[in-house]
């Protein structure tokens, strides 16, 4: 949790000159690019990288690892095949020429996120958390360092971009390290072996894939949507609400997670349950998100103004509609691995399915209306979905 609290205040800490910097229309453009590549990135490793904590031995783990890289590699060929061929008619669909040219380098993200999932969770398999904290801050110190010094230097997206690009590969070098040395470990590499892993783990991409694909759908596509419906400078305000209240997410509820996501594996192997340690972490998460998320909603707005400029005052009235959302997705989110760790795939499938159409059908109903009254609409379908969410994981801990 330390590390990646360094490494998220590294951004948050900059975000104020950032927002000087470049325009709405720079942060909107980094948001699409982003949501392109999250679509694709969330399930570059056909969702086995969650199977990589499952096996008791190393050897099957490592062999899990070779099978994800190869699902990744394969990913990232055809995408570029697809970028290359269909370059014109993409930026034609998504009503944005300046998205042109970063197109070519969604491949390249694609395969730094795919890479960079299965290297994290064989290090966190390993117990490396050293690794993926000093990995986590040196990605933030060089994204920071990228976007900050080409920003002043050249106007426009450019700096954001490759600050994005440069620091996922800095990461991924970093942890490479930890399977690179362990020679014996790669020597048990073989094709039988992977062949073996992916039908064991077949579950993961049958069920799981379209799960988070459905899940990373309705948050990306949402994005693709506002630009296309709205405006990419409206993309840019609602961008920076989700950079901004999703910190305590990614700052501590991801670390939390981490640990939790081991710490109930040994419990469920030990008595085919996690009742305490799933307990005893909601608490924790309660007892920090709830004073933090209430102070927030009262002082947000006025917030933004201050620490970004006034000019991005009006992501701050975002924010104060979405503070709910932020709240209980901090609490649910953190412990959604739940559906992992007791294979209940399926579940986690139809939910995200439901909750993907509840939100497209919302887009497309309001549309038309201000800005302001779609993200209300968005909030209470997503508080809703977590709510059922939440259920669902109290009764799987419990062997139900």
């Amino acid at each position: 949790m330390t590390g990646t609290t360094i490494a998220q205040a590294i951004p948050v800490a900059i975000s104020p000159i950032l927002t000087r910097i470049y325009t709405p229309e720079d942060f909107g453009l980094l948001a699409l690019f982003v949501a392109i590549t999250a679509i694709f990135g969330s399930i570059a490793n056909g969702r086995y990288e969650l199977a990589i904590m499952l096996p008791k031995k190393d050897e099957d783990a490592i062999n899990v690892v070779a099978l994800g890289f190869i699902i990744t590699l394969t990913m990232t060929l055809a995408l570029l095949a697809i970028v290359v061929m269909f370059n014109e008619y993409i930026v034609n669909l998504l009503n944005n020429k300046s998205v042109s040219v970063w197109l070519y380098f969604v491949p390249l993200s694609v395969f730094f996120m795919g890479l960079f999932n299965l290297l994290n969770y064989f290090n966190n398999r390993k117990k490396y958390y050293k690794d993926i904290a000093k990995a986590s801050i040196i990605k933030s110190i060089i994204m920071a360092v990228i976007q900050l010094s080409v920003g002043l230097l050249k106007p426009g997206v450019t700096g954001l971009i490759s600050g994005q690009l440069i620091s996922q590969m800095s990461a991924n070098i970093q942890l490479l390290k930890n399977i690179i040395k362990d020679r014996l470990l790669l020597s048990k590499v073989t094709k039988e072996k992977v062949f073996f892993m992916a039908k064991r783990y077949r579950e993961f991409p049958k069920f799981s894939m379209a799960a988070v694909l459905a899940n990373t759908l309705t948050i990306h596509l949402t994005n693709i949507l506002i630009s296309t419906f709205y405006s990419v400078s409206t993309l840019g305000f609602y961008s920076l609400v989700q950079r901004v209240l999703g910190m305590p997410t990614a700052l501590i509820g991801s670390s939390i997670g981490q640990v939790f996501f081991e710490e109930a594996t040994k419990e469920k192997q030990l008595t085919g349950k996690a009742v305490n340690i799933f307990n005893s972490t909601v608490k924790k998460l309660l007892i920090i998100g709830a004073p933090s998320f209430g102070v927030l909603f009262f002082l947000v707005e006025d917030l933004f103004a201050f620490v970004f400029g006034e000019e991005w005052r009006i992501a701050g009235r975002y924010a104060k509609i979405m503070t709910p959302v932020f709240f209980i997705g901090f609490i649910v989110s953190t412990v959604s691995i739940v559906d992992t760790i007791f294979e209940k795939q399926f579940f986690y499938l139809c939910l995200q399915i439901g909750y993907l159409v509840a939100i497209m059908l919302g887009v497309y109903i309001f549309q038309n209306n201000p800005f302001d009254q779609l993200i209300i609409v968005l909030t209470v379908i997503t508080c809703i979905h977590y709510l059922v969410h939440f259920i669902g994981l109290t009764l799987f801990v419990k062997g139900k």
